[in-house]
């Protein structure tokens, strides 16, 4: 992952459950959980400058630890604390 530069893109953080249900409001296929952990704060959705969103995702699951979703149409992932899963 050292072609970043260093530089990780917070696309999404915390979130207050106001804009959470806003997110989930928007689209029903947004992928935003109505007990979303960024409500949390045990999620962030990043990208890496200049890394695949898919070299990111693929590194997060080699960690084996907490959830990973990847949304290659949005280039992020979604990475949390919460059990072991993926999407």
């Amino acid at each position: 992952m050292n072609d970043s530069g260093g530089v990780i893109e917070v696309v999404c953080g915390y979130r207050t459950p106001w804009s959470n249900e806003f997110l989930r409001a928007r689209s029903a296929h947004t992928g935003v959980a109505s007990h979303s952990l960024h409500m949390q704060a045990e999620a962030i959705d990043i990208r890496l400058r200049g890394i695949p969103t898919a070299a990111v995702r693929d590194a997060a699951l080699r960690m084996q630890r907490g959830g990973v979703g990847y949304y290659r149409d949005s280039n992020f992932v979604h990475v949390d604390v919460g059990r072991v899963r993926r999407w």
